[in-house]
């Protein structure tokens, strides 16, 4: 919740006529990409590890064979948990005009996951080539159609949410109850709850649940186990974090990350 104290790199990608730019590149877990935007729309897309990517308004968790969508001029950092391969499509602002104005992550169909790569075989897609225009345009076609996935959370703006919410951050596995943290906001539960709902769109509950379910992916992407992910993002059982991963994700931890390791 610090991205207001850095200043943001304005990384200008200098070809203007092509309607996709691309870049593939690999980095170490740990790696950060500090804040920085860009004068395009911007596709990144995980075909392995995942990334967590960070704006003034709140974290986006990328796992394998997801990607999040960044507008332009948004400025963001990335942040990567185990070793990823980061492969990113750069859009004309507003050419792909079914997305969202702000970032969202996205369900990635095996036919854009395939045009995703074989665009990234290319510096630049333009249009006026042929054979590149009906990539572009199948690209383009592709994510009129997208799932959003709900692996956001949102930073509240009231102070008495923010202190709640920093809290919370600083140790996802602390057990201790709703009422204690709201205690040491200066609020009440119910008040907060309101004030959560009108901020984020979710309660206080929510919102913590949806910390641990981040918060547990970042660990299984560095190679923890599932019991040791869920009891160290704060899940009382393994079996309660499996619930909640198939209700994000729709299969276990386990099919998902092994079937995330067959398709690399």
């Amino acid at each position: 919740m610090s991205q207001k104290r850095q200043p943001a790199i304005f990384d200008r990608l200098r070809d203007t006529h092509s309607q996709i730019t691309t870049l593939a590149r690999d980095y170490p877990a740990g790696h950060v990409i500090s804040l920085h935007f860009h004068n395009r729309d911007q596709i990144v897309y995980a075909s392995r590890g995942v990334m967590t990517v960070r704006t003034r308004d709140g974290a986006w968790v990328v796992p394998t064979h997801r990607a999040v969508w960044i507008p332009a001029a948004v400025p963001h950092t990335i942040a990567m948990s185990g070793t990823v391969a980061m492969r990113t499509l750069y859009l004309k602002p507003r050419l792909a005009k079914a997305l969202p104005h702000g970032c969202c992550v996205m369900n990635v169909s095996s036919l854009l996951k395939h045009l995703i790569l074989h665009a990234c075989t290319f510096a630049a897609l333009n249009s006026k080539i042929k054979s590149q225009r009906h990539v572009v345009d199948l690209i383009i076609d592709q994510l009129e159609t997208i799932q959003v996935v709900p692996l956001q959370l949102p930073n509240p703006s009231d102070p008495r949410a923010r202190r709640i919410a920093e809290a919370l951050l600083a140790d996802p596995s602390d057990n201790r109850p709703l009422t204690y943290f709201c205690r040491t906001a200066g609020a009440s539960k119910r008040t907060l709850e309101r004030l959560f709902l009108k901020d984020v769109g979710m309660t206080l509950g929510k919102w913590r649940q949806q910390l641990r379910l981040t918060q547990a992916m970042r660990f299984l992407a560095e190679g923890a186990k599932v019991s040791h992910a869920a009891l160290e993002a704060g899940y009382s059982t393994p079996s309660a974090f499996i619930s909640m991963f198939r209700k994000a994700l729709g299969t276990t931890p386990t099919l998902y990350f092994k079937s995330a390791t067959k398709d690399q």
